[in-house]
């Protein structure tokens, strides 16, 4: 059986980088996994972060749900108030 499915490897760029509000860049999954991984063990309970964790692995497993995953971050950081704003992308 052939599978649609294709790995994200660790320096893939996100569909679109994130620049939190201290000027730090998420650009690839390898920065955004590590954000993650930094998150407080309160931050890692809210739901927003919960789905975006959530997405990021899914991300990682199948390159399809890569935007949906970059999104996700987006929404909690800006949730988060880690980014001050939000350009169309």
């Amino acid at each position: 059986m052939h599978s649609s499915a294709e790995l994200t490897e660790p320096g893939t760029p996100l569909s679109f980088p994130l620049v939190l509000a201290d000027r730090r860049a998420i650009v690839t999954v390898a920065d955004a996994k590590a954000l993650l991984n930094d998150l407080t063990e309160g931050q890692r309970n809210a739901g927003y972060w919960r789905v975006a964790t959530r997405m990021l692995d899914v991300a990682r497993r199948e390159t399809a749900y890569l935007k949906a995953a970059t999104i996700s971050l987006q929404s909690a950081l800006l949730l988060q108030g880690l980014i001050e704003n939000v350009s169309a992308s």
